[in-house]
């Protein structure tokens, strides 16, 4: 779910992505298979993750860029070339329950909105419904605002919700044609391993 909305955009692959919590490495790893010219920026502050994504689950250290630390002392003074994918996915335990670890804030909206190209596409990963009706994201998106259409990703059995914030217009008619053309998605698509749920979700 957390890459599926990079397919709202239509014909051209992205070509740099920031991935803002690596964890065991799932995500990038995938997008390494899907987009092999892809250069990706990857982010995560424990060092456990990043042993278990490079050693376990086939990150390439050679085509992912790895920085070990905080995602906000990353980002905060970052002035390098601009993304036109980024997926923040960055989530903390407490007492066993998943919540984000920054805040959605509009001004954490900001800070990542400020590193996409003028088409760049921004991925959310909420623990569930109401944190992010809670966040800042509906009110990012509307007339006269970087972003056109926000749409909210589920799997079916679970509580998590992605927000793909677009600067584009875009349907879901577009997403599955899109990932339809794509032979490894579309063999998933019919075999229900690649399953979800996907609406759109009003601005505020």
């Amino acid at each position: 779910m957390l890459w599926l909305g990079v397919y709202f955009r239509k014909h051209r692959p992205p070509q740099r992505a920031l991935l803002l919590g690596l964890g065991a490495g799932t995500a990038a790893s995938q997008l390494q298979t899907l987009f092999p010219e892809l250069e990706i920026t990857a982010v995560e502050m424990d060092p456990v993750h990043v042993r278990l994504a490079t050693e376990d689950f086939g990150v390439d250290s050679r085509r992912v860029r790895i920085h070990l630390g905080d995602a906000r002392d990353f980002m905060g003074p970052y002035q390098g070339p601009l993304f036109d994918f980024i997926i923040d996915d960055l989530f903390a335990g407490t007492a066993g329950t998943p919540s984000r670890a920054v805040s959605c804030s509009s001004e954490w909206l900001s800070v990542l909105t400020r590193c996409l190209t003028e088409d760049g596409i921004l991925s959310i990963n909420f623990a569930d419904l109401k944190e992010l009706k809670a966040s800042g994201v509906r009110a990012a998106v509307g007339i006269r605002k970087r972003f056109k259409k926000v749409y909210g990703f589920r799997h079916p059995a679970l509580e998590n919700v992605i927000a793909t914030l677009l600067p584009m217009d875009s349907t879901p008619a577009d997403l599955r044609a899109q990932i339809s053309s794509e032979p490894i998605l579309a063999k998933a698509l019919r075999s229900h391993h690649l399953r979800y749920q996907v609406r759109e979700l009003k601005s505020r």
